[in-house]
Order: C-alpha cells, then sequence, then structure tokens
C-alpha cells in the first residue's frame, strides 16, 4: 500500500495511506522510529449517523486523496452517498512544533437535521516489542496519553467551537485475542475504559448536530515529545494559539520554503510546475533536520521485502539535492554535506547506508569475497558526494562553504579514490554498482569516480593546493586512458562492468545496464561514439518494450519482476535519465514523451513509486521515492 500524502517537519514525520489514514508516524527523526504498528494497521477514522456505522477505508466511501501543490498540507475528499455525508480533511505537521493536526470538515447532504459522530481511533507501538506500552485517560487535560520511557504521544479532539471530545476508550490491541478499542466503536458509544497497559489502542469520539446541508469542523490533533511535560505545553499551545492560526503559520513556512524555486519555475507549463512543487516537497518531507535524506518513508515494503527503505544511501542524498541545487537552495545542500562529513569512515569513504541519526544501516554486503577482503562498499557513494559538492559550488558560488569541507571531507574522500585503483587495468577496484548487486568494476561507478576526482583536482586548484590538484587530477587522467576496457565491440555497447580476479584474469559482465549510458553520458567519460552506440542498443533492446513503455534499470532485472519476458518492470529513474537526455541533446519531443509517460504513472496524488508493472502500469515498490522525483525534476530542468 502507497503512501499517498507525506507530512513533516524534519523530525515528526506522517505518512497517509490511500484511504487517508495514518500509517506511518515517525519520530523524533524522519524515518527513525515508526511509532505505529504500519505493517498491519492504521489509524482509522468512523463515521456513525442514523444507527450506521462506516470506516473511512470501507468501499462505500468515495476518496480523492492528494496534497496541496506548494504546501505540505493533505486535501482529501470524501463522500458516501448511503450515509449522505461529505468530509474533507487537511492535514498538516506543525512546521515548528512536533504536532500532527487534522480538520475534518463535515457537511450533511442529507434534507433534515443529524447527529453525527466521528471516531479517531489512534494504534501506537512505542516498545520495541510491542507490548509494554501504557495508554490512559487524563481528565485534567483532557486528553489520551500513549507512553513509553521517554516518549510521549498525546491525542485530543475537538469541534470547532471547542467542545471536547466526549467519549473515549482505551484498551489492549492485538493481544489476546483482541482486535482493538476500534471495534468497541462501531455501535456508536464507547466504553470510557481509562487505562491499559501491553500492547494498546485508544479511540476518541467527537459529536456533531448538523442541519440540512451544513458543515462543521473537528479539529484534532497527535502531539509527540520526550516527556509528558514537554507534552502538555504543546498541548495547550494549540488550544491557547488556536488551530487555525497554526495551521496558517505552517502554511505559510511552505510559502515561503516554495519561494526560491517559485522564481525559477514560474513560466513553465502548469502541469510541470505542479510536478515540480509536488517533487520538491516530497523530497523535502524526507529530510530530516539533522541533513540525512532517507530514501522513502513508506513502510508498507516491510511486508514483502526485507527492509525498509528509511535510510540514507548516500548516493540517493546526493541525487535528491541535485534539483534542489539547481533551483538555488543552499539550507539542505550543506546540511546534508555536513551530515556526510560527519559519518565518513575515517579512511575516507561512505558506507553502505546509515540511519537518519548517523548510526550505520543495515547491508547485505559481505566483507569477503572468495578468501579476499573487501570493503562493503560503493565506492560511487563516495564519488557523489564529492560530484555533487562540485555541483553545488558551480551553481551557488558557496566557495567558503566549499572551502570548510576540504580538509575534513573532499581531501580524504579524494585520497581513498585515488588509493583505490586496480595497477593491473588502472580502473577503480571492484566494489559493489549502485543498484547494490554486483561486486565489481562498473561503468558507472568508474565514470562517477573519474568525475569526482575531477571536481576535487579543481577545489583544490581553487584553493591553491597544486600538491593535492595534481595527484587527483592525474588518476582520473589515468582513469580515462582506460575507458575502452569497459566497451564491448562484439556487444556494441558498454558493458556493465568486470572482475579482476585474484589470478589478474577479467571475467566480464556484458549486461546493458542503463546506468552505464548515464554514467558516461552525464559524467563526460569515453567516446561520444559509444555513447551512441550504447544508447542505440537501449533504445533496441530495453527502452518501450512493454505494454507500460518506459524502460527497466537493465537486461532481465528480476527486484520485484512482475513478468520476466518484459526484461524487468520500468523505473521511473532510468526512464527519466534518458528524457534528461533527450532534453540535453535537443530532441524535446521524445524529451516530453517520457517526462509526459512519468506523469501519467503517478499517484492520484501526484507520487511517483519506484517502479510499475509493464503489464498494466500499476506501481511496484516504495511510493514515493525520492529518487524518482529528483529525477522528475533534473528531466523537466533539462527540457
Amino acid at each position: 500500500m502507497a503512501r499517498s500524502v507525506v507530512l513533516g517537519n524534519g523530525g515528526l514525520t506522517v505518512g497517509l495511506n490511500e484511504s487517508g489514514l495514518v500509517h506511518d508516524f515517525y519520530y523524533p527523526y524522519v524515518g527513525l522510529e515508526n511509532l505505529t504498528t504500519a505493517r498491519s494497521e492504521p489509524h482509522r477514522i468512523g463515521v456513525w449517523v442514523d444507527d450506521s456505522f462506516s470506516w473511512l477505508d470501507a468501499p462505500d466511501w468515495e476518496k480523492n486523496v492528494s496534497f496541496n501543490d506548494d504546501a505540505l498540507i493533505s486535501d482529501i475528499s470524501m463522500v458516501n452517498n448511503d450515509m449522505q455525508i461529505q468530509l474533507h480533511l487537511g492535514d498538516f505537521v506543525d512546521a515548528k512544533h512536533d504536532i500532527f493536526a487534522r480538520n475534518v470538515r463535515v457537511r450533511n447532504l442529507s434534507n433534515r437535521k443529524r447527529n453525527i459522530r466521528l471516531f479517531f481511533h489512534q494504534v501506537f507501538q512505542i516498545s520495541a516489542d510491542g507490548r509494554a506500552d501504557t495508554v490512559m485517560f487524563v481528565p485534567d487535560g483532557p486528553y489520551l496519553l500513549d507512553y513509553k520511557g521517554r516518549c510521549s504521544i498525546l491525542a485530543y479532539a475537538e469541534t470547532a467551537s471547542g467542545a471536547v471530545f466526549d467519549q473515549y476508550a482505551v484498551g489492549n490491541a492485538g493481544i489476546e485475542g483482541k482486535e482493538g478499542t476500534f471495534r468497541d466503536a462501531e455501535d456508536g458509544e464507547l466504553s470510557m475504559s481509562t487505562v491499559e497497559h501491553a500492547s494498546v489502542d485508544s479511540t476518541l469520539r467527537v459529536s456533531l448536530t448538523l442541519e440540512p446541508g451544513a458543515i462543521d469542523d473537528v479539529h484534532y490533533w497527535l502531539a509527540v515529545a520526550d516527556s509528558q511535560t514537554e507534552l502538555e505545553r504543546l498541548h495547550h499551545l494549540m488550544l491557547g494559539i488556536g488551530f487555525e492560526i497554526r495551521k496558517t503559520a505552517t502554511l505559510r513556512h511552505w510559502h515561503d520554503w516554495m519561494a526560491t524555486a517559485n522564481q525559477r519555475i514560474a513560466s513553465l507549463p502548469d502541469n510541470y510546475k505542479n510536478a515540480i512543487k509536488k517533487s520538491l516537497l516530497t523530497i523535502k518531507a524526507h529530510t530530516d533536520a539533522s541533513g540525512g535524506i532517507i530514501a522513502s518513508c513508506d513502510s508498507s515494503i516491510y511486508n514483502y521485502g526485507r527492509d525498509y527503505y528509511s535510510y540514507v544511501w548516500p548516493r540517493d542524498g546526493a541525487y535528491a539535492i541535485w534539483p534542489l541545487i539547481k533551483l538555488g537552495y543552499t539550507l539542505e545542500p550543506k546540511k546534508f554535506f555536513s551530515f556526510c562529513k560527519s559519518i565518513m569512515h575515517p579512511d575516507g569513504y561512505m558506507m553502505h547506508k546509515y540511519q537518519p541519526d548517523r548510526a550505520i544501516g543495515s547491508t547485505w554486503h559481505p566483507l569477503l569475497h572468495g578468501k579476499s577482503k573487501e570493503l562493503a562498499i560503493q565506492e560511487d557513494e563516495t564519488a557523489s558526494v564529492i560530484f555533487m559538492l562540485g555541483e553545488y559550488l558551480k551553481y551557488s558560488k558557496d566557495q567558503s562553504f566549499v572551502n570548510s569541507m576540504y580538509d575534513e571531507m573532499v581531501r580524504p574522500m579524494a585520497e581513498f579514490m585515488c588509493r583505490f585503483i586496480d595497477k593491473e587495468t588502472g580502473l577503480p577496484h571492484a566494489s559493489y554498482d549502485l543498484w547494490e548487486e554486483k561486486f565489481l568494476t562498473s561503468t558507472y561507478t568508474v565514470s562517477n569516480t573519474y568525475a569526482a576526482l575531477l571536481v576535487a583536482a579543481d577545489m583544490a586548484r581553487i584553493q591553491g593546493i597544486e600538491a593535492d590538484s595534481d595527484r587527483w587530477q592525474s588518476i582520473a587522467d589515468l582513469i580515462a586512458r582506460h575507458s575502452d576496457a569497459l566497451f564491448d565491440e562484439e556487444e556494441g555497447h558498454y558493458v556493465k562492468g568486470f572482475l579482476l580476479k585474484a589470478d589478474s584474469t577479467i571475467n566480464y559482465d556484458k549486461t546493458l545496464d542503463i546506468s552505464s549510458f548515464f554514467a558516461v553520458h552525464s559524467f563526460k567519460y569515453g567516446s561520444e561514439k559509444h555513447q551512441a552506440d550504447t544508447l542505440l542498443a537501449i533504445e533496441r533492446d530495453l527502452l518501450d518494450i512493454s505494454p507500460s513503455l518506459g524502460t527497466a534499470r537493465y537486461e532481465n532485472d528480476n527486484y520485484f519482476a512482475s513478468d520476466p519476458k518484459y526484461k524487468g518492470n520500468p523505473w521511473f529513474v532510468t526512464t527519466l535519465w534518458l528524457a534528461q537526455y533527450y532534453a540535453q541533446s535537443g530532441d524535446k519531443d521524445k524529451a516530453v514523451k517520457y517526462i509526459d509517460w512519468a506523469l501519467a504513472n503517478t499517484t492520484s496524488s501526484g507520487l511517483l513509486s519506484e517502479q510499475i508493472s509493464p503489464l498494466d502500469s500499476r506501481i511496484v515498490g516504495v511510493t514515493p521515492l525520492v529518487w524518482s522525483h529528483a529525477e522528475l525534476i533534473n528531466a523537466i530542468l533539462d527540457l
């Protein structure tokens, strides 16, 4: 199940599913920790009227779940024609405070006066084992409190006129044969139970009386903090300043943030302009206040994969900030580079991936290949950071910041890349490829490393450090001289890569991989003729070979493959790479074709997944994927 809306403030991050319900609730970092039981149950919202009850994820609701083009505020419309009820949800995470807030506008569509009851259900899992939480009713709030150790969550609801929720229930959920207090709501009444511990949930009720055609609003919020004292401060802030004032302040915050991009995209067609705005907001929602940018906060991947995507891959983060750099943003790139400096290994390389709190993430890269000890890394993740720092300097002219990164990050990374060379080939030593699957010297990594060393040499030259500049330039030149080793004349394209074995023999992986073409073109490595030949092979063997169009990452990609005969699922990243090439080379029609293809395959809320099915364009993989949105912006800007 995709996340149709992602809301956040750089700390508290909330993912809403296709029914507009809370399915992910991350705190205190973006992507860490997920405080919901997201793999099984969302938080629920229910409506009772005329002795009839319905949860909002039931099929009798017509739903349109989206978010604003210029603010991380949801725009969710729902109608239940049988119940003659219309709802509109405007949700936001407060820009300044760790509060998730919902405004639920209720319209009575019938021609008679009615009593309508809204039920808000919360199911948190604060304890790692889900068995040691406490939930209780706090009468002096009043509010419901869910807590364990240094994490406390408050739930509260009232009408727009200030009438406080009139019923509540707390209890066990998912243990001892108990589903949860949400079942208690289905008769329109709650038990008023006051405390429970272990695996728990809770439900609030707000009652409205609406004349025919009348509208009223309900305000609901969840506040989270590391103590009940701080929690009550946030609660009283909302009660005192007022819900609408905090919503307006958050809206203003996002308008101010979007102003940087708006100056540069104002002349674009509306569909492209809106796509860039939503993509920027999606990237920003996944950007932690400490600088890390996670790949996706869609936890549903855990139901069919081995892990989440809520990690900071240095390469993905570098690509995520590229469009921000181009559009004039400086704060997020600088925080990202500072984050990378703080997590870099002392020997000058980046590890596979990291948590947003700077801890090393999980990996499947071994330290031993055959009898050889190897680093569990993808070298391109080191090179990507240096290359992107060069892009930041090119667009921002912020020489002082780049200078501040030189001794503690640029030099150690460049020195590592210079050491990580095989004398037999003159090319980078084997590491894992950018797709995290093959251990080899890949065309992509070679190209990226070459470009990064040129960037580092230029940085050294600007500072007058000729020894560094000459050394790094010489290794880049060495890599350039051996580019033909990565082109297969018989196949007519750049290979995926090769593995230099202990006996000095070389095993080639001749797979046609779009990353090879993207890298040699984008990082200006190898000959233009070989680039052109590789593109022809891609257009012949990979592009638009399925009913869904687009292109897989490489031949016979089996990651979540929907139908093997199409050689893999179409990916947004790779297809948009081709759109960028066509735009840069002046083939506007083809660029437009694949940009529009991407827009046609977004969710109803405008989000891009990782992949789509080659048969029916059904989304596959996490949704949203930050990298997909970054490449969409880049493609539109190139066009």
